[in-house]
């Protein structure tokens, strides 16, 4: 009977310890802080967010997950339901995105403000607020995945291409030729080395001389330079002298002037009485002309007149002469 009597009281003892350390837990973990809900919908996926998991503003942990289910307003849609500290400055700019932690794929909830507003998102059927969640960076990585594999496997190719048999020929022959143009400059700068040593050497020696020809060479030219001075300078008092007033071109100016006058006169005065006289001559003749052709056809006529012509074909009087039989 004592024995029963020390089991229940250890009995008693371990349950109200237990009941000790679980409110002790309670009140340690206690969080007095005052939420709001929103919720989130998104067609990607979320793998690594559980419930309970962080919500965090501009890095600055203000709540956490509540639940994770399917929108029943959007079909094949993920709707989250977060709790956020009263205290968060949430604003119609403030949007969320996915998350992940360090190597561990654990997934939390980040949000943040964008420079401009985004579309207002109605409420829900439980009527709590929506805030836009945007795709996460590996959700946009594995949305490109396809095609990034599709320009790697044409890189690929084409490196492969480059990398052909023809492109290595042609390589070896291209290295072959900078081969032999790095000996062709090789010999060249040989060439130009003797060149230097045996040729421009000894020439240098003598450029004094050059040098003192030269001079002897600017200095006739200089005085070659002087004498076509002197003379540009005479020439140039001759072509004053031949325009100064008076002078022998403005005499030729007024002679040429007479001159054209003269012509005009002739051709006004002369020239058309010397074309009368001439057409008078030429009348005079031709009635010469027509007395000696009557005189020549009719010498008789100078004592005995002209008398009366005879009729000719057509003419009053006209008969034609008879044939003797």
């Amino acid at each position: 009977m004592e024995n029963k009597s020390h089991a229940m009281a250890a009995g008693i003892f371990v349950v109200l310890v237990a009941a000790l350390l679980a409110g002790l837990a309670l009140w340690l973990t206690r969080d007095r802080n005052q939420y709001t809900l929103y919720e989130m919908t998104t067609k990607d996926g979320i793998g690594g967010l559980q419930p309970q998991a962080a919500v965090r503003y501009k890095g600055v942990p203000v709540g956490k997950v509540m639940n994770i289910g399917f929108d029943p307003q959007a079909n094949g849609n993920v709707l989250i339901r977060i709790a956020v500290d009263t205290a968060t400055p949430i604003s119609p700019n403030t949007f969320a995105t996915m998350g992940y932690q360090g190597v561990t794929g654990l997934a939390h909830i980040q949000l943040d403000d964008a420079t401009e507003p985004p579309p207002p998102q109605p409420p829900g059927q439980s009527g709590l607020p929506r805030l836009w969640l945007k795709s996460s960076p590996l959700s946009m990585l594995a949305d490109q995945g396809p095609a990034l594999l599709g320009r790697v496997d044409e890189v690929t190719r084409r490196v492969n291409d480059i990398l052909g048999d023809e492109n290595q020929r042609r390589f070896s022959e291209m290295l072959d030729n900078i081969s032999g143009a790095a000996a062709s400059v090789r010999d060249l700068s040989a060439d130009v080395q003797h060149t230097l040593t045996q040729r421009v050497n000894p020439a240098l020696a003598d450029f004094p001389a050059l040098t003192s020809d030269a001079r002897k060479t600017l200095q006739s030219l200089d005085q070659a330079g002087q004498n076509a001075a002197a003379v540009a300078a005479d020439l140039g008092e001759t072509v004053q002298r031949i325009n100064a007033p008076e002078g022998p071109l403005e005499q030729i100016a007024e002679g040429t002037q007479a001159l054209v006058r003269a012509a005009d006169s002739l051709g006004r005065t002369t020239l058309p009485h010397v074309s009368r006289a001439a057409d008078d001559v030429s009348r005079a003749a031709r009635q010469l002309g027509a007395a000696a052709g009557s005189f020549s056809d009719n010498p008789q006529s100078v004592i005995y007149g002209s008398g009366r012509a005879i009729p000719g074909p057509g003419e009053p009087g006209f008969a034609a002469p008879t044939t003797q039989p």
